[in-house]
């Protein structure tokens, strides 16, 4: 309750401040004094302030001169150590920030992208199944040539009772048009003619199950059904594609347990006779840590494209094309990466012939 009234007050703080600047003259309202604004706020002295603007003491009196009478308010007030920021200039403090923090992203965004130097900050949309697969080796190569580059990773999610990909996915299309994410990584084939479509690997179901469990040593179609099923569902529904498989085969199982991601799935597998399916390429990198066994379905199962998304309209950011650029190097495909090695070992080996 109480969180909710702050966010309020901080949203009506925002809303006041951009009505202000709305109505007054912007020809009065030099950026620049709100720069200086943040700056004395933050170092809470004039000198200082002064120093790290590259300005006189007194050209800084003179910019907070004319900022009181823009504002209508003394902002700060001058004690035996500095100055301390009046109650209206505490409440401006977020909402100025914000118009300087995006005033900056603008001016980053129009001059030429350099990875190495850049301080912007990149959001990727995904499933949690295929977010744990590039995640680690993306940020390795991110603190690795572009350390100042954030990253935000959002969990994408399938519609409810969807099991066409493409139905499954569609919301997908609204946060990469509103920029709400800058790219999406989801399992689909195909992306209306206004996205760009880019296919990273080719991926597939395995089981995981504990050590020692009985299905590891006998695996069977029956053994498969009469086992007990823990299945990756955020909304706790626990039918799934594989449901659909084994009714075509007049299989059913029993679903015992659902959990809200594959990450969990995994913790919970390892301390119970339990079952679960959850992505090849997942379970390679994760289960060793989780000391759990990796099976073959006992049904072969459908294999479907991971394919990188973005709007046609953000080839033209020489940021995101970038970082669309790098993802795909970081999820290139074991086949290829095998391809590659096997290709250097064979030069080198004919080399030494």
């Amino acid at each position: 309750m109480i969180e909710s009234i702050a966010e309020g007050r901080c949203a009506s703080q925002r809303y006041d401040f951009t009505n202000m600047l709305n109505r007054v003259d912007l020809s009065r309202a030099d950026l620049n004094l709100l720069v200086l604004f943040e700056t004395v706020l933050e170092e809470r002295h004039v000198a200082r302030a002064a120093e790290r603007l590259h300005l006189t003491p007194s050209a800084v009196s003179h910019g907070l001169g004319r900022l009181r009478r823009l504002l209508n308010d003394p902002l700060f007030l001058k004690t035996p150590k500095g100055v301390v920021p009046t109650e209206r200039a505490a409440q401006l403090a977020a909402p100025i920030a914000e118009v300087l923090a995006r005033v900056r992203g603008i001016v980053a965004d129009a001059g030429p992208f350099d990875p190495g130097t850049s301080q912007r900050r990149f959001a990727i949309g995904a499933p949690d199944g295929a977010s744990a697969v590039f995640l680690p080796q993306l940020w390795v190569e991110l603190a690795r040539c572009a350390p100042g580059i954030d990253l935000a990773v959002r969990q994408l999610l399938p519609e409810p009772g969807e099991t066409a990909p493409q139905r499954a996915w569609r919301s997908v299309w609204g946060a990469l048009e509103t920029r709400a994410i800058d790219l999406a990584i989801v399992p689909i084939s195909e992306a209306p003619l206004r996205f760009a479509r880019r296919m990273l690997f080719e991926e597939d179901f395995v089981l995981v199950v504990r050590a020692g469990h009985s299905l590891a040593s006998e695996p069977s179609l029956k053994r498969y059904c009469d086992a007990q099923h823990l299945v990756v569902s955020h909304t706790g529904d626990p039918r799934g594609f594989i449901d659909e498989v084994l009714a075509r085969h007049k299989r059913t199982r029993r679903v015992a347990l659902t959990v809200p991601n594959f990450m969990f799935a995994l913790a919970v597998v390892a301390e119970s006779d339990l079952v679960c399916a959850v992505p090849r390429r997942f379970a390679a990198m994760n289960a060793p840590r989780f000391g759990v066994r990796v099976l073959d379905t006992p049904l072969p199962l459908h294999r479907f494209d991971l394919s990188l998304v973005m709007p046609q309209a953000a080839l033209t950011d020489a940021g995101v094309a970038w970082l669309a650029a790098l993802v795909q190097r970081v999820t290139s495909s074991p086949r290829a990466a095998d391809e590659r090695r096997a290709s250097g070992m064979r030069r080198r080996a004919a080399r030494r012939r």
